[in-house]
């Protein structure tokens, strides 16, 4: 088990945005600074899906459990996310569940098989009329909420607990395509039914996050796995206005993760003051993305296949990735992998991971 090295104390400044992210009396300091922008020489880790295929911890629960029990027994859920924690010494947890559980919600059907996860139909024109209300679909994602309060109960108190949520766009390709991969030819065709979708998945999604808050997460992070498939100009005039009614509804206590998109996507200002911050992925300059997020936090970014290769070369690519961070403290920086842990990945892999970047910059 690792443990982590002794935390630097809170520094009380005010958060540059103006809206500072409330601190909780648990939680992990680095990652509370990180939020807050504090300076701080050493950077909190955490690691999108960082509980998952390639640990053996989740592989034994997995060996007794189906992926549905382990996400909405609460029990199960806070196991599956303590394991990582406790055995890497990750600064901070994140709920164990999956994006697509509002769709479940909105009676689109969901089963987990062995070729991915499956929805009983898919969204069209004339399909979209047969979505439960917004009332009738809630109860069905309360399981999320009882998950997170028992996942802050098992982790240490030292430890922080982040949440998460689908992006809108996401979970409309999803909807169309089954899938999230490709050129998304269908969901671009279908683009008007875009708006039409968000009137039910956004206020679904607002009360999933205001859950998620109410029950122990420090910030929600809204993944957008789907967003890069977008032109920077689709993405701004589409999908922008909804993430902005999602991050007025939590002012300060989201933030947003989007695979494939580049600077032009995220440079328009969006990120400001209602976005906590940014995860961006191995594609970006790291510091590039600290010239947009100015007023929040950069979750990432090395890439996560470079934890594949043997522990010398492991060992250099991190060296060099670290090189460019330590000329000076990097306020609001949640040192993290471009997305996540990829099955297969060695778990001493992981260790020299966490174990480099906190060596290097102490």
């Amino acid at each position: 088990m690792s443990s982590e090295s002794t935390q630097p104390a809170i520094v009380q400044t005010e958060f540059e945005s103006g809206v500072r992210p409330p601190r909780s009396k648990m939680g992990n300091t680095r990652f509370q600074n990180a939020l807050a922008r504090v300076p701080q020489r050493t950077p909190p880790i955490w690691l999108m899906r960082q509980a998952g295929r390639y640990h053996k911890h989740y592989q034994a629960l997995r060996a007794k459990h189906s992926f549905v029990d382990l996400c909405k027994q609460p029990e199960l859920a806070a196991e599956v996310a303590l394991g990582p924690v406790m055995d890497f010494g990750f600064d901070a947890a994140i709920l164990f569940s999956d994006l697509l559980f509002p769709l479940e919600a909105l009676g689109m059907g969901l089963e987990y098989t062995d070729g991915g996860p499956q929805l009983g139909w898919k969204l069209e024109e004339n399909s979209i009329s047969h979505l439960r209300s917004i009332d009738d679909a809630w109860p069905h994602l309360l399981f999320q909420g009882e998950a997170m309060r028992a996942t802050r109960e098992r982790i240490p108190s030292d430890r922080s607990l982040i949440g998460f949520v689908g992006g809108p766009w996401t979970l409309f390709v999803y909807a169309v395509e089954g899938t999230h991969k490709g050129s998304l030819t269908n969901s671009k065709r279908l683009l008007p039914l875009f708006a039409q979708f968000c009137e039910t998945i956004v206020p679904l999604l607002e009360r999933n996050i205001e859950l998620q808050l109410n029950n122990g997460a420090e910030v929600v992070m809204i993944f957008d796995t789907a967003a890069g498939e977008l032109s920077p100009q689709l993405f701004e005039s589409a999908v922008v206005p909804q993430l902005m009614t999602l991050a007025h509804a939590s002012p300060a206590r989201t933030g947003y993760y989007s695979k494939g998109t580049q600077p032009a996507h995220l440079e328009n200002g969006f990120i400001g003051t209602e976005f906590l911050g940014i995860g961006v992925d191995h594609t970006w300059d790291l510091r590039h993305a600290f010239d947009i997020a100015s007023h929040g936090f950069v979750q990432g970014n090395f890439d996560q296949a470079l934890l594949h290769a043997t522990r010398e070369d492991l060992k250099k690519h991190l060296n060099r990735y670290l090189e460019t961070m330590k000329d000076r403290e990097w306020p609001g920086w949640i040192c993290g992998l471009g997305h996540g842990v990829l099955p297969g990945t060695p778990e001493d892999n992981v260790r020299l991971f966490v174990d480099t970047v906190r060596e290097t910059l102490k």
